[in-house]
């Protein structure tokens, strides 16, 4: 479920003011050198500890109940799942070695790995599968993603020691994409036992790499090798212990911090530079810019189309053929980042490219739009208005690296004769106004391996209310239609009828101009060159399994 990574104002970083996010272990190709074999061509090289430094810590490094970006960077390393989701979004084997799907859609029965054991030492069995899945699902957790991501789950059992039968409510078919992703990794059952607190410090899963220490707040995490580990899905470009014997993460919110910690030695690697820094280091000789596009929805202004002057699906037309979105990302990010045409980002799974029209930029249609909705005065200062009201919409932010997007948006509108009120609020103040749907436009994105983020972030049970809490349906969008679509993609019974349900969702949603798309986020990754092997997880995030030092 970026989350961050908000290239601009990623998931991450509006849940840190309270909002929330999405995804999997992806081995993806990267831009850049400095990925292959050893320096003249040889083999990987084992030892060393890369040194990292990223931009963001999680409020909590358990991504049972975190949902962000960087609690999904920080316990991939530490956990494995039962099933991994391909760059093409295919399934394999993980922790399961196989899996069957009952005729009705509603049970699951995995058969499981018998040689898979804890870093505490427990064995990984059915009972563990069980403890996790109750674990996500019960409220006492606070999940603020993952249990939204089984919310189909019903009920598990252990059949037998390596066998698990897990019962939904009904069918899902995102339901094996859930528990490829991080957010649904499997713990020990001896960890889950303790607090909620606790968990969000340390956790010991199965994976590559264990922590003593845990998560510090304001420093960072330590790693060390397993050197039990040895069952690593058959696509990700290594098997057996991790290379690395540690990794230290550091965390450097300031970016020219990270920028020069990476560049005088202080650090191997750099996450979320921004794109001057990256333009840099693809001009420094002994530097490499690894990149990856983010699948999943675009970084959008999200419209209320509950209430408010953003209500009239005519208005939102206007505000998306009217402003220019591509050329402002281009200006604002050097190029750096890919327009957007369309809900999804053009990596996701199952993205329809022929919706890209719809998002031209048409300054005619966009007035045309806006006299037939009735705002057809003017102000004295050149708004637009209706019955005496001028054309206001109200952006609520909390992320001050938005600021020089958000002002050229406003001057675009301005010419359009919309006026956007900036509002840039505290953490508390955005989550209360959240929840009231107090706001016409909110501004994020939101990473996942698949077309059904649609659901996550369109579905009518993920309206935020003050009853509800925090959820991802920031556009308050409730088109029957579209609602009784993603019931239909949950039945389908294959991937292909499910692309084409969500291709059909993508038009609707497109017809009602329900998000506004800006730019596709890119993850990057900058290294010295000897570190080698580097990779991406399927929302983006760094995956460090296979990675090595030259030197």
């Amino acid at each position: 479920m970026h989350s961050g990574t908000r290239t601009r104002t990623k998931r991450s970083a509006t849940l840190a003011a309270g909002t929330a996010f999405l995804t999997a272990l992806v081995t993806a190709c990267s831009a850049g050198s400095g990925t292959g074999g050893g320096p003249a061509g040889g083999p990987p090289r084992d030892g060393g500890t890369l040194r990292i430094a990223i931009a963001k810590e999680p409020e909590c490094l358990d991504p049972h109940q975190s949902p962000t970006e960087a609690a999904r960077l920080l316990s991939r390393p530490i956990l494995d799942s039962l099933v991994h989701q391909t760059p093409k979004g295919a399934f394999e084997p993980w922790l399961a070695k196989s899996w069957t799907l009952s005729p009705d859609g509603r049970t699951y029965t995995f058969a499981l790995r018998d040689d898979v054991t804890f870093t505490d030492g427990a064995r990984f069995d059915a009972a563990a599968v069980v403890a996790n899945l109750d674990h996500v699902a019960d409220p006492a957790t606070k999940s603020l993603l993952a249990s939204s991501l089984i919310s189909a789950y019903k009920s598990s059992r252990a059949v037998d020691p390596h066998t698990v039968e897990i019962t939904l409510k009904q069918p899902d078919s995102g339901f094996l994409g859930a528990l490829a992703l991080p957010n649904l990794g499997i713990e020990s059952p001896a960890g889950l036992k303790g607090s909620t607190a606790a968990l969000c410090k340390k956790i010991v899963g199965t994976g590559p790499f264990r922590t003593t220490t845990g998560l510090v707040a304001q420093k960072g995490i330590d790693y060390t090798r397993n050197p039990d580990h040895d069952w690593a899905p058959e696509s990700a470009g290594h098997s057996g212990p991790a290379h690395l014997d540690g990794i230290r993460v550091q965390v450097v919110p300031d970016n020219a911090s990270r920028f020069g910690a990476l560049t005088s030695g202080q650090v191997d690697a750099a996450t979320g530079l921004d794109p001057t820094s990256t333009r840099q280091i693809r001009e420094t000789p002994g530097f490499t810019l690894h990149s990856t596009s983010f699948p999943g929805a675009n970084y959008s202004y999200w419209p209320n189309t509950a209430k408010g002057p953003l209500a009239d699906a005519a208005v939102r037309k206007a505000l998306r053929a009217g402003i220019d979105w591509s050329t402002i990302a281009q200006r604002v990010h050097f190029g750096q980042y890919p327009s957007a045409k369309g809900p999804l980002s053009a990596t996701t799974p199952g993205h329809d490219a022929s919706l890209a029209a719809a998002y031209a930029h048409d300054p005619e249609e966009a007035g045309r739009l806006l006299d037939g909705a009735g705002w057809t005065a003017r102000d004295p200062q050149g708004y637009r208005t209706k019955d005496g009201k001028r054309l206001r919409v109200r952006h609520l932010w909390s992320d001050p690296s938005i600021t020089n997007l958000a002002v050229q948006i406003q001057a675009a509108g301005k010419k359009l004769g919309v006026e956007f009120v900036e509002e840039n609020v505290d953490g508390g103040t955005f989550v209360e106004r959240l929840l009231a749907g107090d706001y016409e436009i909110i501004d994020t994105s939101f990473s996942s391996p698949g077309p059904d983020v649609l659901r996550v972030l369109f579905g009518k049970e993920n309206i935020p209310t003050p009853t509800r809490g925090i959820s991802n349906n920031m556009a308050r969008y409730d088109a029957p239609d579209v609602q009784k679509l993603f019931a239909d993609a949950q039945r389908a019974t294959d991937q292909k009828e499910q692309f084409r349900i969500y291709r059909e969702v993508q038009r609707r949603i497109t017809e009602d101009a329900a998000v506004l798309p800006i730019y596709s986020p890119v993850s990057t990754l900058a290294t010295r060159d000897a570190v080698r092997g580097t990779g991406f997880t399927a929302d983006g995030s760094a995956g460090l399994y296979a990675t090595w030092l030259a030197s």
